[in-house]
């Protein structure tokens, strides 16, 4: 039985707020339903780093204040935050929004069942969409200067303060994959996913707290070595010359990827990830692109290579000098626009959040690759063969691209005319689930976050790839999940290795051009290699 859980109990000394038991959670199909286990116990280092447990799982770990001075300091640096979010000259990005969101809500619960990671958990209070920003608010009108104009209608609130409630709703702001379903489905269009932003950004930018996997090894590495994953121009360059030998190891054909190539239509900017992790999908779009005789070029400049842009989750800052970096690099090589590979927080970022911060020349046109590989497959440039993905195929909706964007159906009618087979997730398109890695979680490997990625917020998710692959539920009928964003590719792996999922089901997952080059009719044996890794 799920203990309900108030406001006040974050404000409690000691203990934790709410336990997370398997048996509470939402039911996977079998042979998956035997299979959860309970969350990793915390060390004792991690305990004392996490005094005030939220619900057991660690994803930042704040060290609580010792003494009541250090408290007392604490408590007001984070006040002086959330007086900053109200102020257009510190507030810059999502100031009217934010105010909507917080001053509109009726508490009418709509989001609530809209929620993966609310649903998945077995409905635990605390992962309600309206628990943060109603902490927030009460916040807000018992301790924040009245004066400021914005603040004078939130009435006064019995709630006490305290480190550890400010501890508690840093970690409760990463339960929440930033999906934004809840403010699809609220009939005020208030965005309680903006608001957990937003308080992200008040721990970040007043605190100096955030997740090390999405600041200093993500936003902090990029700006001083390139890319979030470390890899420098040198590293660059010998990755595109080994991929240029696996694509003539693969197609017999000698592709010269290019770089830094001047005036050119398109500089495409892909997830470093891929690079890395997903060669094949760098391999894909430069057979297409070549295919196609696009006018193309890759950026070998510092961060003008790597799409990432963590910031846009947690840290306008950080998201500010990198969005900045992304459109110099642009600038110097003249291309005529951007296109954004398959990435969808690279999407969010670089087309829509950049819009705030990119004026004058670099403000340069910018686009989803999506389109545009939907206009070479149906412009008959290359010839097709959709019986060479005569298999099962879904196709997972990246939350940035399809529900922010409204791009829903250039990669459908991509799939319709080259997968024989391809079938919906239900729900599907801008009503889709989120992977369960959105919003940096897809990156976040310490203490036992891990689980609770892969138990909670993934869950609805893998409920769904299962879902409608329900007719072909044996491992020898190989199937495949086209999942056009590489966070949620790294959730996708997550998933699959902790549930088995390869080796009960045959499911396997890649992006989408890599779907189209599969179906080229003048490659001599097929391009996607069902190897699990």
């Amino acid at each position: 039985m799920i203990r309900k859980t108030g406001i006040q109990d974050f404000t409690k000394p000691g203990g934790q707020v709410a336990e997370l038991e398997p048996a509470d959670w939402m039911k996977l199909p079998a042979p998956y339903d035997q299979m959860d286990k309970p969350l990793k116990k915390l060390t004792e280092d991690q305990r004392k780093r996490m005094d005030a447990t939220l619900d057991g799982v660690v994803a930042i770990g704040i060290l609580p204040p010792s003494m009541p001075e250090e408290e007392k300091a604490f408590v007001d640096r984070f006040l002086a935050g959330v007086e900053k979010l109200f102020d257009a000259k510190d507030n810059w990005t999502f100031l009217q929004p934010l105010y909507h969101s917080l001053e509109y809500c009726v508490k009418c619960q709509i989001c609530s069942d809209a929620c993966p990671a609310y649903v998945a958990s077995g409905r635990q209070d605390i992962y309600r969409p309206t628990m943060r920003p109603e902490l927030l608010r009460r916040i807000i009108s018992t301790y924040v200067k009245k004066e400021h104009p914005l603040l004078r209608k939130f009435k006064a609130s019995n709630i006490e303060l305290n480190a550890q409630a400010l501890i508690r709703l840093a970690e409760l702001a990463y339960r929440c994959t930033l999906c934004r379903r809840c403010a699809q489905v609220c009939l005020l269009g208030c965005d309680n996913a903006l608001i957990s932003r937003e308080i992200r950004k008040i721990f970040s930018q007043q605190m100096g707290i955030a997740p090390k996997e999405v600041h200093e090894k993500g936003s902090v590495q990029q700006i001083k070595v390139g890319s979030s994953t470390g890899m420098t121009p040198p590293a660059l360059a010998d990755i595109l010359e080994f991929t240029e030998e696996e694509i003539a190891e693969k197609t017999g054909k000698k592709i010269k990827i290019p770089v830094d190539k001047k005036g050119s239509d398109i500089l495409l900017l892909h997830n470093a990830g891929e690079f890395l992790a997903w060669p094949e999908n760098l391999e894909a779009f430069a057979i297409l692109f070549d295919a196609a005789g696009i006018d193309w070029t890759l950026s070998s400049e510092l961060v003008g290579y790597d799409a990432v842009n963590y910031g846009v989750w947690y840290d306008d800052v950080q998201f500010a000098r990198v969005a900045l970096r992304h459109a110099q690099a642009a600038k110097n090589l003249g291309v005529k626009r951007i296109s954004l590979g398959e990435c969808g927080h690279a999407h969010k970022a670089m087309i829509v959040v950049a819009d705030r911060v990119l004026t004058g020349e670099l403000n340069i046109p910018r686009e989803s690759a999506l389109p545009l590989m939907e206009k070479i497959v149906m412009s008959g440039r290359i010839k097709l063969d959709p019986g060479r993905n005569n298999f099962p195929v879904t196709l997972h909706d990246p939350c940035n691209m399809v529900r922010l964007m409204g791009i829903v159906e250039p990669q459908r009618r991509i799939l319709r005319k080259i997968a024989p087979q391809f079938r919906e997730m239900t729900p599907h398109g801008v009503e889709n689930y989120c992977c369960g890695g959105g919003s940096g979680f897809a990156i976040i490997q310490s203490n036992n976050f891990p689980d609770w990625r892969s138990s909670v917020s993934g869950r609805m998710k893998l409920k769904q790839t299962l879902d409608a692959f329900a007719d072909a539920p044996s491992a020898d009928v190989k199937k495949y999940v086209c999942a056009p964003c590489s966070n949620c590719k790294g959730q996708y792996r997550e998933l699959f290795n902790t549930y088995g999922v390869w080796e009960k089901s045959g499911i396997f997952y890649g992006g989408l051009v890599e779907l189209i080059v599969n179906a080229m009719a003048d490659l001599k044996q097929p391009f996607i290699q069902w190897e699990w890794h």
